[in-house]
């Protein structure tokens, strides 16, 4: 499990510029037709639904690289419980600047703050319990160092970040080597053999058989695929304290305190990152009118 969970400045730069460039593409016509272009504002993100800021700092970002003469002012951090009716941030300038960075803020900010509440959800459920949730690499192409991050901030642990951090051997893997007469025990002996020093060797398995395959064979971690919380149990019993287990497939908020009480260390969602439901945060605007001298 890893801890990598800052944008280099010239990456996040990039995506910024991406989102930008993909909403306002040659301008923002409908503003530049209606607003006059020296009427200020001044506005507030809003919570309107209970859950857990993630994404402030880039939404900040988003403002004032659209127009650096905005004052974006916030006293809130990541990580912070929203209620209904909170003040998240002002941003006060110029009007046509706000409205044109409005919804690229807010896309970041909404997702970002709907995967921290979800994992909250999930974390908060199983507290008592001696079991982290992790999440997967089941991520929007492109921003999953930032979705990752939303996960964190929502009290949950990272899995893999890419395919060079750690190995794991999925089914898909044990399929295509058995296929040349390997067996599992085989295969995760030829990881370790092969295995970069500091590098962890997970595997995959379904059944009590490749538990005690994998056990044998020295793995690090073990993952078991959708198994029964029966079944489980029985595997934790079978896997000494050295090798950590993980549960992975399936796993809902309905489930999820049964197959942590079955006694593994992790549980895997995917469902953190790729079925949160966006939080509904606004933006309110006030338009600032002269007064006549």
């Amino acid at each position: 499990m890893e801890d990598k969970l800052s944008l280099a400045e010239n990456q996040l730069n990039t995506l910024i510029d991406l989102a930008i460039e993909e909403d306002t593409g040659g301008g923002d016509i409908t503003s530049e037709s209606l607003i006059p272009e020296s009427l200020q504002a001044k506005t507030t993100l809003l919570a309107k639904a209970e859950g857990v800021l993630a994404g402030i700092d880039l939404a900040k970002l988003v403002f004032i690289k659209l127009d650096p003469d905005l004052k974006f002012k916030t006293s809130l951090k990541d990580g912070v419980q929203l209620n209904p009716g909170d003040i998240i941030a002002t941003i006060t300038g110029n009007a046509r600047s706000i409205l044109k960075a409005e919804r690229v803020a807010l896309n970041f900010l909404q997702k970002l703050s709907g995967i921290a509440t979800q994992t909250k959800q999930y974390v908060d459920l199983i507290k008592d319990l001696p079991v982290d949730i992790l999440d997967t690499r089941k991520t929007t192409p492109g921003i999953r160092l930032l979705e990752k991050y939303a996960v964190a901030m929502g009290g949950g642990r990272n899995h893999r970040f890419n395919l060079s951090d750690g190995i794991l051997i999925k089914d898909n893997h044990l399929a295509s080597l058995r296929a040349h007469g390997m067996t599992l025990k085989e295969i995760v002996i030829k990881a370790k053999q092969n295995v970069p020093q500091g590098i962890k060797v997970e595997v995959e398995v379904t059944n009590l058989k490749e538990v005690n395959e994998a056990v044998s064979a020295g793995a690090d971690i073990i993952m078991f695929d959708n198994m029964s919380p029966a079944l489980m149990r029985r595997a934790v019993k079978i896997v000494p304290a050295s090798i950590y287990t993980e549960a992975s497939g399936g796993i809902t908020l309905k489930n999820l305190r049964t197959v942590a009480e079955t006694g593994v260390n992790f549980i895997s969602i995917g469902a953190l990152t790729h079925s949160s439901k966006a939080l509904d945060i606004s933006l309110e605007f006030q338009p600032i009118i002269p007064k006549r001298k």
